[in-house]
């Protein structure tokens, strides 16, 4: 990830999103859906690309977001 990017990921049975720089993984949930609507919340507020790995970890989607 570069520049503070912003990932959606499975981990230990939730799903997490993990802002580049932060300590811990934030918005954990049982579906995708709920992290990853906020995981593009913080993106946008960032201005960072939202990167959403499928249960695997491989990289299913990357949503780039305008930079201003």
């Amino acid at each position: 990830m570069a520049g503070g990017d912003n990932e959606k990921h499975h981990e230990d049975g939730v799903w997490k999103n993990w802002a580049e720089g932060n300590q811990r993984a934030s918005n954990p949930a049982s579906t995708k859906a709920e992290p990853q609507a906020a995981g593009r919340e913080v993106a946008i507020d960032r201005g960072v690309e939202h990167v959403i790995k499928k249960m695997d970890g491989t990289i299913g989607e990357k949503t780039p977001i305008p930079r201003l």
